[in-house]
């Protein structure tokens, strides 16, 4: 009797180790789908023509964000080949300046204006106004979902799928532990968007099996103040458990480094830092260098870029939204050198600007 009992034991152990094993691999497989070259182009290929000398506004919720750096960039670059006049205002990282900034944008009577990271919900009043004012909009990270917010008069959102990003971060982690993550999250809920991918890291890391140690909500614009302290308060308070931190976008991660040299942690240890968004540039440096952070989920910000210039060009021309989501990308150590990496973004190697080109008539 005691040896069957033994037996069934050693059975049952063996299958549950299986099933971790299994569970740890397929999160992997489902990780490594994001994480190779980007060289078809899968977006649109028909469109209107250039609506000829525009003159548009960004409005960036914050020109220190990398992620809102590198679309205006990329807007930039679109905007000089199809022939139209950019103004950027800088929101400084505040609702206040964004608030100033947007009645800046509305004394100048633009032909379009692009929403450049930021909340929809927060300029509502704002939003109102162009809206009755007739003035095309587009955005980029304004709300959860992606294409048209016409309750916000917004023509189309332009993103990855969020819920994929965070999924792929998760999974990442989970995988990277061995299945047996201790993670702290990183969010900022002045941000719908923020919250929604934080909720997916956490739902996916528990769905998995893993521990979520905290859910942090502290806000992006004063990660430079709170980072460092919070690190050292967070290491003290969980130890060698605590083995990756996800936060919902690199600048997080901008200055968590010397809290961790501090407490002698090499460059590449626990706790791992790995964002979902956006690739900045800062993150591609770490990531290459192993020094605190092994992952970033990039958006491609320059070519949303030219798809937010797309489709203002289409909202200006009574077309349809474009229907495109662009692509994601796991950035690991290991495949930073290609699509853009040396040049620390995620640019795919996709012919982007030569489709547009073409779709605007100017190719």
């Amino acid at each position: 009797m005691l040896k069957r009992l033994l037996t069934v034991t050693i059975l049952l152990a063996g299958t549950t180790l299986a099933a971790h094993a299994d569970a740890v691999s397929d999160a992997m497989a489902d990780v490594q789908k994001y994480a190779g070259q980007k060289t078809t182009w899968d977006g649109p290929t028909s469109g209107p023509a250039a609506a000829e000398g525009k003159n548009i506004v960004v409005l960036a919720a914050d020109m220190k964000n990398g992620g809102v750096l590198g679309v205006t960039n990329g807007i930039q670059e679109a905007a000089f080949m199809i022939g139209w006049n950019v103004n950027v205002l800088d929101g400084a990282g505040s609702i206040q300046s964004r608030a100033a900034a947007f009645g800046q944008a509305l004394a100048l009577k633009p032909d379009g204006i692009i929403i450049n990271g930021f909340d929809a919900v927060e300029q509502k009043a704002a939003l109102d106004q162009a809206k009755a004012a007739g003035i095309p909009m587009v955005s980029w990270h304004a709300s959860p979902v992606i294409g048209p917010d016409p309750e916000n008069g917004i023509f189309a959102n332009v993103s990855t799928d969020a819920m994929e990003v965070s999924a792929a971060a998760a999974k990442w982690a989970f995988a990277d532990a061995g299945g047996k993550p201790g993670v702290v999250i990183f969010t900022d809920s002045t941000y719908a968007i923020a919250i929604a991918k934080a909720d997916k890291i956490k739902e996916t890391i528990e769905g998995l099996g893993g521990t979520v140690l905290e859910y942090v909500d502290t806000p992006i614009a004063d990660t430079s103040t709170r980072m460092p302290t919070l690190t050292t308060a967070l290491l003290q308070k969980y130890g060698a458990s605590w083995t990756h931190a996800l936060a919902i976008n690199d600048i997080y991660f901008d200055f968590m480094g010397p809290s961790l040299a501090a407490a002698g942690i090499a460059g590449d240890g626990a706790p791992k830092a790995v964002a979902a968004g956006d690739g900045s540039e800062s993150a591609y440096q770490r990531i290459r260098s192993s020094q605190y952070q092994a992952v970033t989920v990039a958006e491609p910000l320059n070519l949303q870029g030219w798809q937010l210039v797309d489709e203002l060009n289409r909202a200006m021309n009574g077309a349809e939204w474009s229907g495109y989501t662009s692509p994601l990308h796991v950035v690991t150590k290991d495949n930073i050198s290609f699509d853009g990496g040396d040049k620390n973004i995620f640019d795919p190697g996709n012919g982007y600007r030569e489709q547009y080109g073409k779709i605007w008539g100017k190719k």
